[in-house]
């Protein structure tokens, strides 16, 4: 299952995830338009400042998701095929159990609407909005055992040298 994986070391703090987050959820897809919408779209992922670093912060959709045991509605659900954790607005209620339980802080309110927003790894794209508009590759979209490979690779690189 591909999860995305975050780089804090090239993260300069752009924001640039954040913003086409947000366009890619809006109703019209479209930066020009999308700031006038209502309801207003959010991203779905933050960038945070810690110890001076910049660093994107987003759903983990965690094997034992606390959002997802937590919600009482049965809003919040697993996804068969990515194993994202995903919301079905139809169900929620609008409660905030989720982002009480979030260990990172990343499911929001959709003031407009009373519902919950949080990474769905953008449905009907290849790629999330985050990963492919990152200008540094501070985010990666990636099956969980090749992105530790990778990072095993690079260590024992680092190691050597």
């Amino acid at each position: 299952m591909k999860r995305v994986f975050i780089r804090p070391e090239l993260c300069t703090g752009c924001k640039t995830c954040v913003l086409n987050c947000a366009v890619a959820h809006s109703q019209s897809g479209n930066l020009f338009t999308a700031v006038l919408e209502r309801p207003r779209p959010y991203p779905r992922l933050f960038v945070e400042v810690a110890d001076g670093r910049k660093v994107p912060v987003l759903c983990r959709h965690c094997d034992d998701a606390p959002c997802l045991n937590a919600c009482i509605a049965g809003a919040l659900y697993r996804d068969a095929e990515t194993g994202a954790v995903l919301c079905d607005w139809d169900r929620c209620i609008g409660c905030w159990t989720c982002i009480m339980v979030c260990p990172y802080g990343v499911v929001q309110r959709q003031v407009e609407l009373a519902k919950a927003v949080k990474c769905d790894l953008c449905p009907g794209r290849e790629v999330p909005a985050c990963v492919a508009s990152c200008p540094t590759g501070a985010l990666v979209f990636a099956e969980v055992d090749a992105f530790a490979q990778e990072q095993r690779r690079v260590a024992a690189a680092a190691a050597v040298a």
